[in-house]
């Protein structure tokens, strides 16, 4: 199969059933144009922005008190743009705007559990009773509310009610260990927590109480611990200060009316986190309509979802991927949640899922379809998926052999919308096109109004070639600020320190000629195992207390389409790395991080590299284990211990 012919493109008749066309005559329409393909209208929509969001506005049907005074101010400045200025809305109102339609709005599946159907009714009278009791609990816009939970319905209700009354909602998973949500939690100071009495995974049960409790000893601004029923019906919480069941919680009355406290576009929705690289991770904050314009854009128009249309995405409460799926009910939609692991009871198990509840989309990871290949599972021929249009992929590249499975084993007529951008944005750079044709490891297109370019080492824009994603102009879902940082450093230097005005992403893609992009990798030093994006200092601050270990270093090698975590230990004197000390350290790092942290490998060096002001040079490292020029070896203090890493039998073992 050659770059030039594509798996699989679209009917005309297709096309023009998509929303995309839609959007498409509609711009034609309003501003006089003739539009017939995507690229020209990508190319409108990147030089005309304040009129690209004003149609979105439109089109999309923003639930507004008040409407704006003007899309963009200070479009030339990045930071520094606004958008929507004098508009007034609610974020939770906007998702809840079916509410009176007897329809399924989330469908759920505990890997062990029947599956269990929430109607948008049922879904805006629990909200209604969860904000009711929260504003009698006294909270008022702008508290934090945060969620411990696995990916449920609770999940999705808590979010709404808080932010139906202007809260910042925040969230990981039950799986991340006390450390790892101290050092995001401690920082944003919640007065609520929301969490499940466990989770399940793999057929097993972990409970979420004993580390609940832990975690409150630290986190002192709770006032109150919402538990919500999973894997026990009521568990006993008589250890846990301040808790609650989310029954006794939750207000019995009925035939409540939501109060949804009407906001600025800027006004804080999310709280999302880097990977804590250098130190602890980065409170992004991100706001109620920058969220909801660019998440619509990018389900409606790129991933073609229509209020018939069920959505899938396997993520966990952790992963943005949670916040984007959930947003897809401001079109009416039904979201399909599951809990658990993708392969419990067999390697089919999401894919009968897909069977069972008529999917039409499906998200997932690389890593996951890897597995099921791995597995040799065929799901033609074996699974009935009549309704499956559209199967998403992201968290890290698609590679060749993965596109040829998906249209080989999984399903012939679909498009294969392999998408990409990350946390910080809460949405995508690249993305599905439903109007045009699928190649092999490109992902479709560069999103609407998404000024997305691949720079040389000159700072120049190249097509065919690996170059530096940058963003050349604003997009409304950029991060406010951040969390703690009064005068903007922090941001700036996250994004704009490299390119000044210009957003820095850290990844190295390439701009093909089919105006598609091929994404190869990280172009910093945040590992990327199975495309989630996980910092060093997490796994730095277990390793680096423990007794036997005198210093450390750690960096991720590419192996077989994905990326390993290897870990290089200078062990203290007389020291040997032993099975027992391997397995303790994996232990220790799986306890107070999570299991993606663990390391592939463990290796044992004589010296660690650093910079002349003691910095760890991780970058020269991986560069040394991949055969790579190391190019700032001037700056080392001890340049020599970079031979150390050199043709290492180890890494080129499974």
């Amino acid at each position: 199969m050659t770059a030039d012919k594509p798996l699989w493109k679209p009917s005309e008749e297709r096309i023009k059933g998509t929303n995309m066309y839609r959007f498409m005559n509609y711009i034609n329409d309003r501003f006089s144009k003739d539009f017939k393909t995507y690229d020209p209208l990508w190319e409108w929509s990147i030089a005309n922005l304040s009129d690209f969001w004003e149609a979105i506005w439109d089109f999309m049907e923003i639930k507004h008190s008040k409407k704006y005074d003007k899309a963009l101010v200070d479009g030339d400045k990045m930071p520094g743009a606004k958008w929507f200025e004098g508009a007034k809305l609610n974020f939770a109102e906007n998702l809840l705007k079916h509410a009176k339609q007897d329809k399924t709005a989330i469908i759920f599946k505990g890997e062990a559990q029947d599956i269990i159907e929430v109607s948008y009714p049922v879904l805006y009278d629990k909200v209604a009773r969860l904000a009711k009791s929260m504003r009698e609990m006294g909270i008022k816009k702008g508290d934090r509310i945060a969620g411990f939970m696995p990916n449920m319905p609770e999940s999705i209700m808590a979010m709404l009610a808080a932010t139906s009354i202007g809260a910042i909602w925040s969230s990981s998973s039950p799986d991340f260990g006390i450390k790892g949500v101290l050092d995001r939690f401690g920082q944003i100071e919640p007065k609520i927590i929301f969490t499940a009495n466990g989770y399940s995974y793999n057929g097993k049960n972990f409970s979420s109480l004993e580390k609940i409790s832990d975690i409150l000893k630290d986190l002192p601004s709770v006032e109150k611990v919402v538990v919500v029923p999973y894997t026990e019906k009521k568990a006993d919480i008589s250890g846990i200060r301040d808790a609650v069941h989310l029954e006794d919680f939750m207000s019995d009355e009925d035939g409540l009316t939501i109060e949804f406290e009407q906001l600025p576009f800027d006004h804080p929705l999310y709280i999302m986190y880097s990977s804590g690289t250098t130190g602890l991770p980065k409170c992004m904050v991100q706001s109620v309509g920058g969220i909801l314009v660019h998440h619509l854009k990018e389900l409606m128009l790129h991933s073609d979802l229509k209020p018939e249309d069920r959505i899938f995405y396997f993520t966990t409460c952790g992963w943005m991927m949670w916040n984007w799926l959930t947003t897809s009910l401001a079109l009416g939609a039904t979201i399909i949640l599951f809990d658990g692991s993708p392969f419990y009871p067999d390697p089919g198990a999401i894919f009968k899922l897909a069977e069972d509840v008529k999917m039409t989309h499906f998200g997932t990871s690389a890593r996951y379809l890897a597995a099921v290949e791995k597995e040799g599972l065929k799901v033609e021929g074996n699974y009935d998926l009549p309704s499956l249009r559209s199967m998403m992929s992201t968290g890290s590249p698609l590679n060749e052999e993965q596109f040829d499975y998906i249209y080989r084993d999984i399903k012939q007529d679909i498009c294969l919308s392999s998408i990409a951008g990350g946390t910080d944005l809460n949405g995508c750079f690249a993305l599905g096109n439903p109007m045009g044709a699928v190649y092999r490891s490109e992902l479709q297109c560069r999103g609407l109004a998404m000024d997305v370019r691949a720079f040389n080492s000159n700072g120049k824009p190249v097509i065919g070639e690996k170059g530096e994603l940058v963003c050349l102009k604003p997009f409304p879902s950029m991060p406010i600020y951040f969390w703690q940082d009064d005068d903007g450093s922090k941001y700036h230097k996250a994004y704009f320190d490299v390119y000044p005005n210009i957003w820095r992403h850290g990844d190295f893609i390439e701009v093909t000629k089919h105006n598609g992009v091929i994404f190869h990798g990280r172009s910093d030093t945040t590992l990327n195992p199975g495309g989630v994006r996980i910092g060093t200092s997490e796994i730095y601050n277990v390793v680096e207390g423990i007794e036997e270990v005198n210093d450390c270093i750690v960096v991720g090698q590419d192996w077989k389409n994905d990326v390993r975590i290897i870990l290089f230990l200078k062990l203290a004197e007389g020291i040997e790395l032993t099975e027992d000390l391997v397995k303790k350290i994996k232990t220790d790092i799986r306890k107070n991080s999570t299991p993606r942290h663990v390391p592939a490998k463990v290796i044992a060096v004589a010296d660690i590299p650093y910079t002349i002001n003691l910095k760890k040079v991780e970058l020269a490292v991986r560069n040394v284990i991949h055969n790579e020029e190391v190019l700032n070896k001037d700056a080392l203090g001890n340049p020599q211990s970079l031979d150390l890493y050199k043709d290492l039998k180890e890494l080129q073992e499974d």
